[in-house]
């Protein structure tokens, strides 16, 4: 019997990147090969040349269809000579991983999104209107605190049936903001994982009509933005305390932090103010159980002296292939020369 493959892709849309995805039918046994689309649809190409590949690499159940169907994570490429398009950042984190994957790297991310109305306006807000200050909303229980969570729960179960690595959820801070976590798993997998778990997360939205936001500050003023916590660690980190602090002194070296939030998403400036559990944009600092610190070194690492540090400051909408990629990268080669 004929099955359906939803053939997903990272567009080119800018300042953030989104996802983008298609469906093709195909005959019982046959594999997901080769596609392509319409670049200049997707800000990948122009009209008079506007063909891009799709280079199946990944692929899980379909748990919106069920079946035999299938999501298909897909990289882009340029038609001419196949090579890898410039909007394709897994291509970077695929040969970042390569260069490195003798170390072992492991992430964990942490997903925040919030719920809003097709106005705009959170899911637990009054009608133009604000609720009472952050506070009792984080991981709290209760109608007067809670709202989504029918949507949290079959997005959960949606990520199971597809077999992604998800590893929690929580409500967070502001009324209609959630965390969903995915790993831990290598450079690749983990960012694979979260962008397939994003839009699963995107088709419910379609369900309930509601939008979910990835913006870093989804309401100004005293409320805390949206981020993609970043968990990372090497065989290295995971045996002794000393290369964890040569990793955190990486992050801090001289032009290494303007690297990192260049690629760590739209909005860094309004998210990390200094204030809600963030440091100042401008500024590095990292330290033991420490939210308001650029990295924070779990209190457990520092007793047994091994495990994994924190880098607080990627915001929700930032692409996780960029950001698996620059960690690797950065933290890789300064504990190679240990």
């Amino acid at each position: 019997m004929p099955y359906r493959a939803e053939y997903l892709w990272i567009d080119g849309t800018e300042p953030t990147a989104e996802i983008r995805s298609k469906t093709k039918i195909l005959a019982d046994g046959a594999e997901p090969g080769i596609w392509g689309f319409d670049g200049s649809s997707t800000n990948q190409a122009s009209g008079d040349n506007s063909d891009v590949v799709l280079e199946p690499v990944f692929s899980c159940p379909d748990p919106i269809r069920g079946g035999d169907n299938i999501l298909v994570m897909c990289e882009t490429a340029l038609t001419k000579d196949r090579s890898s398009h410039p909007t394709n950042t897994r291509a970077k984190a695929r040969e970042v991983y390569e260069k490195y994957k003798d170390q072992e790297p492991l992430f964990g991310l942490e997903q925040e999104y919030t719920m809003l109305d097709l106005n705009g306006w959170p899911a637990g807000f009054p009608a133009n209107g604000f609720p009472e200050p952050q506070g009792p909303y984080y991981c709290g229980v209760g109608a007067a605190k809670i709202h989504g969570r029918d949507i949290v729960e079959e997005h959960t179960t949606l990520c199971i049936e597809a077999g992604l690595m998800i590893a929690g959820t929580n409500a967070e801070v502001m009324p209609g903001q959630w965390e969903f976590q995915i790993g831990p798993a290598d450079t690749l997998t983990v960012a694979d994982h979260l962008w397939i778990a994003r839009y699963l997360l995107f088709r419910l939205g379609e369900k309930y009509n509601v939008e979910m936001s990835l913006a870093a500050k989804p309401m100004k003023g005293d409320w805390n933005g949206a981020g993609m916590h970043t968990n990372f660690s090497t065989n290295a980190m995971r045996e002794g305390y000393d290369p964890i602090i040569a990793a955190c002194d990486a992050l801090g070296e001289d032009g290494v932090p303007a690297k990192h939030l260049a690629g760590y998403g739209v909005g860094i400036e309004e998210r990390l103010t200094g204030a809600h559990e963030t440091q100042r944009y401008d500024q590095y600092s990292y330290g033991v159980s420490d939210r308001g610190a650029s990295v924070r070194i779990p209190w457990q690492v520092e007793q047994d002296k091994k495990g994994y540090i924190e880098d607080r400051r990627p915001n929700a909408n930032a692409d996780p292939y960029v950001i698996t990629a620059l960690m690797t990268e950065t933290v890789c080669s300064a504990l190679a020369k240990l």
